[in-house]
C-alpha cells in the first residue's frame, strides 16, 4: 500500500497491474481479471498449475484462501479514500468441494453497504463490515465460501 500512497496513485488500473505483478498473487497463479472504475466490483481467477496442487492434485487450500486476500480491503480503500483506515480483521473459509479446475471469484460492494459503513463511522467509531465471497470452479459450481471481516474507522482529522 505504501507504493500507492507514495506516488498518490490509487486507480483501478494501477491496482490491477500491481497486484498481478505482486509475487504472492503471481506465484500462486492468481490474476485480477477486472476491477471496475469505481472499485465496487472485482473478478479474480486462480489457475490450476502443477505448483499449486495439493497431494490430491486439486487446488491447494492456501491458494484458494489467498485468492480472497486483500481484495475487500483494497476495494474499500479505493471507495472510501484517504479519510479511512481499512484493514482485514478476520477471515474464515468453508471448503465445499475440491477445486479441480481453474477457480474464479467475484467481489461486490453495494452502494447501500458503502453508505452504511460511512454512517456507522462518521464520528470515528470502529466498524466491522463482513463480506462473503463464493469461489467457483470452471463449471460454475461452488468450491468454497470465504467470509472476511474488515476493520473500518474514519481517521481523526476527518471526523465530525
Amino acid at each position: 500500500m505504501g507504493l500507492f500512497r507514495l506516488f498518490d496513485v490509487y486507480k483501478p488500473s494501477v491496482v490491477k497491474c500491481a497486484l498481478n505483478l505482486w509475487p504472492p498473487f503471481w506465484g500462486a497463479g492468481i490474476k485480477i481479471i477486472t476491477i471496475s472504475d469505481d472499485f465496487r466490483f472485482v473478478r479474480i481467477k486462480l489457475k490450476l498449475r502443477w505448483w499449486n496442487k495439493n497431494a490430491n492434485r486439486t487446488q491447494y487450500g492456501g491458494s484458494i484462501f489467498s485468492l480472497t486476500d486483500p481484495v475487500y480491503s483494497l476495494m474499500l480503500m479505493g471507495i472510501l479514500g484517504r479519510e479511512y483506515f481499512v484493514w482485514d480483521k478476520q477471515a474464515s473459509i468453508n471448503f465445499i468441494q475440491p477445486g479441480d479446475s481453474d477457480l474464479t471469484a467475484e467481489f461486490v460492494i453495494s452502494e447501500q453497504y458503502i453508505e452504511e459503513i460511512k454512517l456507522a463511522t462518521q464520528d470515528g467509531e470502529k466498524y466491522f463490515p463482513s463480506f462473503t465471497v463464493n469461489v467457483l470452479n470452471s463449471r460454475g459450481e461452488l468450491v468454497s465460501q470465504v467470509e472476511r471481516t474488515l476493520y473500518v474507522r474514519k481517521k481523526p482529522e476527518y471526523r465530525t
